[in-house]
């Protein structure tokens, strides 16, 4: 097994609060892998962790055999490990061409010229489609961002997140509020994204999950509970024990 992201004994306190706890993860290179658990599970702060938006207490993080446990988000992105948030991230009064070009400015240095002259930017502006077309956005090019269907703006913050290259993405609940035909377009999106890159998301679809994944992880009370295939941690007595309570809590 090639491991693209890996984490050991990644621990996280708040004031004595102990959320996540001595965890071991190994995601492999080129593949789907998810990380699931009932509510306060340490799921999200796991997820924060390893995308360095927290540091962990205790613990090491490396990414393709590099430590990265005291980098910071922009660090990493530029490694090629680049996260999306659960919280649609994009510029609602821009285009969705707009908005994938200022994610491709990043080739030129960081510097994000929005008072720059279209001129300038166009030279941005095939990649920018070839993106939008990755994403199944063709028809929505020059629409504001504001006026995309939720799923749609779920896509263009998948096309902005392609635009900065990653090797590795991590998706944070990338079916958060959606209806049963965008789950399903976006779920077909993560399968095509995923073909030539590594992908670990948090999803509480747990259709979804069995569908996509390659490799499961549960957590509960932060630990890990069980890891394997679906098939695998679906009969496990202590998940099935985890889920079942935390729907009676």
């Amino acid at each position: 097994m090639v491991v693209a992201l890996e984490a050991k004994g990644l621990t996280k306190e708040f004031k004595g609060f102990v959320a996540v706890n001595n965890i071991d993860l190994s995601v492999e290179k080129g593949t789907i892998h998810a990380l699931i658990g009932p509510n306060g599970a340490g799921k999200t702060t796991c997820f924060n962790l390893l995308t360095k938006f927290l540091q962990p207490t205790r613990g090491t993080i490396s990414y393709e055999g590099l430590d990265i446990t005291r980098m910071k988000p922009a660090e990493i992105a530029r490694l090629g490990l680049v996260r999306s948030f659960q919280i649609s991230a994009i510029f609602p009064d821009l285009s969705v061409l707009q908005n994938v070009r200022v994610a491709l400015q990043r080739a030129r240095g960081e510097s994000y010229d929005f008072w720059r002259s279209d001129k300038i930017l166009s030279k941005f502006d095939d990649q920018a489609r070839t993106h939008i077309d990755e994403v199944g956005l063709t028809e929505f090019t020059h629409e504001r961002a504001a006026a995309l269907p939720y799923g749609r703006k779920r896509a263009l913050e998948i096309a902005t997140t392609l635009a900065l290259s990653p090797d590795m993405l991590l998706l944070d609940e990338p079916m958060a509020g959606m209806g049963r035909e965008d789950v399903d377009r976006i779920a077909q999106l993560i399968r095509k994204i995923a073909l030539n890159r590594t992908v670990l998301m948090v999803e509480h679809n747990l259709s979804v999950v069995a569908d996509l994944s390659d490799r499961i992880t549960v957590l509960a009370r932060g630990e890990i509970l069980a890891e394997g295939t679906y098939a695998e941690i679906s009969k496990a007595p202590e998940v099935i024990e985890a889920y079942i309570g935390a729907s009676h809590d």
